[in-house]
């Protein structure tokens, strides 16, 4: 089945159907907000900000070994927490109906180098708009990763499985000069003035972070400060390997489908769903898991309904998944180790340039 036959025009009658269907699932549940779910969402950050403190006094000491081990892994938890069920879901607005400022899309600031400002417009805006619509969404394949045969190939994709691996361990540099959108200037979509502001806010961003991390606490460490500079890199580290562990495997495993811009001309919102549907993928495990992956786990249910609490995904997934089933769309989904080698065999495949369609 090719992308151009996934999305006719001819089904706006099931489409439409279909967006009803979802609409209802997304007012039900906002309908139902309420105070378990700022019970959720309140005791997720305590649990974060408990291991941070809690990370950050075992590796002031990190001198001892066990200290070193205890604070590097309460760190790298809180890290994860922070960027992922927190910092991520909270820039979506998933939690503005509570008007609490501490967890307030616009007022979040992240552990992360890429300034929410930016993440916002190039995460929220242009990949959740165009999920996957090549030419459109530059999170298919961030600019440098050939994932579908629609996109042009050249010859530096042959070496496209070393850098995609050399990108998970610097994951949070890697999306922070993405999120700078430079080649927007050669097109003529951004000016160089403003390119320049972006290049200003990330600087002052990653200045901040870097000094928090591997300057101000190492200091404060006294004679523990290299073990404690370690520490804190180690858990970034981690970070960012399990972030972009999730993100493309609820994005890139082979099943997942991708589409032109012909195709979402004049495109319904319940074409817009059956879109989302077809370009993401859900992974399978338990409470924990899901936790710490952002729920984005449920990435189909995120990518239909961006703005709901992420601690609902796991309600309507199985609601979700018999619409589906009706409406005979595909569902994809399957544990972390099989979208992973799916993943890893689409980036070897479209790095070649006869790249097939499965």
């Amino acid at each position: 089945m090719t992308a151009a036959t996934t999305l006719p025009n001819q089904q706006v009658d099931l489409s439409d159907e279909l967006g009803r269907e979802l609409d209802r699932i997304r007012s039900e549940t906002i309908a139902a907000r309420g105070a378990t779910d700022a019970r959720y969402i309140r005791t997720v950050l305590a649990v974060q900000r408990s291991l941070e403190a809690g990370g950050r006094l075992a590796l002031a000491v990190s001198l001892l070994p066990p200290a070193w081990c205890a604070g590097t892994a309460m760190l790298t938890v809180s890290k994860t927490l922070e960027n992922m069920e927190l910092g991520h879901n909270i820039l979506h607005g998933q939690w503005d109906w509570m008007g609490d400022p501490t967890i307030h899309s616009t007022t979040w600031e992240w552990d992360f180098l890429t300034p929410a400002d930016a993440w916002q417009r190039t995460h929220n805006h242009l990949h959740h708009t165009y999920t996957n619509v090549v030419g459109r969404d530059r999170d298919l394949g961030y600019t440098i990763l050939r994932m579908s045969p629609d996109q042009p190939w050249h010859p530096v994709h042959l070496l496209q499985p070393l850098y995609a691996a050399l990108l998970a361990p610097v994951f949070e540099w890697g999306i922070a000069l993405y999120d700078l959108e430079a080649e927007a200037v050669t097109d003529g979509r951004k000016s160089v003035r403003a390119l320049l502001g972006s290049i200003t806010g990330l600087a002052r961003k990653a200045s901040a972070q870097s000094a928090k991390d591997y300057l101000l606490f190492p200091l404060l460490a006294g004679p523990s400060a290299v073990p404690c500079l370690l520490g804190n890199l180690t858990a970034n580290t981690l970070r960012n390997i399990w972030a972009h562990t999730v993100i493309f495997c609820g994005h890139f495993p082979d099943d997942v489908q991708t589409f032109t811009e012909d195709q979402i001309e004049g495109e319904t919102r319940g074409q817009w769903y059956l879109r989302q549907i077809q370009g993401s993928a859900n992974i399978e495990g338990g409470l924990l898991f899901h936790i710490l992956s952002g729920n984005l786990g449920h990435q189909i249910e995120h990518h239909l309904f961006p703005d709901l609490p992420s601690n609902r995904y796991a309600e309507i997934a199985p609601r979700v998944r018999q619409i589906c089933a009706r409406y005979g769309l595909p569902y994809v989904t399957g544990p972390l180790h099989r979208q992973y080698a799916s993943m890893w065999g689409r980036v070897l495949r479209h790095a070649l340039p006869w790249g097939f369609r499965r």
